[in-house]
């Protein structure tokens, strides 16, 4: 399906670039994220009403306007992760995909690394009006692939962060070996509470299942009635 033409009316500038969480006690902010504020997702509002959506979407191309969530919540090796939200490499539909380069060159010993895409950015579970009300979807599909095939995602997730004001649920998938060919892949949300989601998506890997570390895509995350 091919996505229609938009234009965004206001792009979210940021003086000093976004700031990236390795850890709900410790924020970084990677040299390595390539227009990453160009997702604008912060300038949605919280407990955005989604009743009559039948699509809630995560990301659908670089700086659309009805993307939702942050790619704020690095995790891990937060140094080995470069990432790019615009990427022009054979997306799945429309103009962009996200392109995630993994060295697994074990930059703080941890082993793994991974992100959060998170409501608004860097929330840990610590804002009260954080989140989004997703109740009445039915499951989370994206789209991913590797760049040769073979590259092992221990875990896409959604929700599963703690805190005072954390996510209600939690639902995952993995581990998942990728194809070099793009396939979508469905994490089910039947019976999930989706009252208030703060993680919308999450991935991790790790160097035991990618010793050289990978290369790979994701494209058209989003929930769906």
């Amino acid at each position: 399906m091919k996505k229609s033409v938009w234009i965004v009316s206001a792009v979210l500038t940021l003086a000093s670039g976004i700031c990236l969480a390795d850890s709900p006690d410790q924020k970084v902010v990677p040299q390595n994220v390539q227009s990453a504020a160009t997702q604008a997702p912060a300038m949605q509002v919280a407990k955005e009403d989604i009743s009559k959506m039948k699509t809630f979407v995560i990301y659908q191309d670089k700086g659309y306007f009805k993307n939702h969530y942050a790619p704020s919540g690095w995790m891990g090796d937060a140094g080995d992760l470069k990432v790019d939200l615009g990427c022009m490499t054979a997306p799945h539909s429309g103009q962009t995909c996200i392109k995630i380069t993994y060295t697994a060159a074990m930059s703080k010993n941890a082993g793994w690394a991974g992100m959060y895409w998170q409501q608004p950015v860097n929330n840990w579970g610590d804002n009260k009006k954080g989140g989004y009300k997703l109740t009445g979807m039915k499951k989370l599909t994206f789209w991913a692939k590797g760049a040769v095939g073979g590259e092992v995602v221990s875990e896409f997730k959604m929700g599963g962060i703690s805190g005072e004001f954390g996510d209600s649920d939690s639902k995952s998938l993995g581990p998942v070996t990728l194809t070099k060919e793009w396939k979508q892949y469905t994490i089910d949300l039947a019976n999930a509470d989706l009252s208030n989601i703060i993680g919308g998506f999450c991935w991790s890997a790790s160097k035991d299942d990618n010793p050289q570390g990978f290369i790979i895509y994701l494209d058209d995350i989003q929930y769906e009635q």
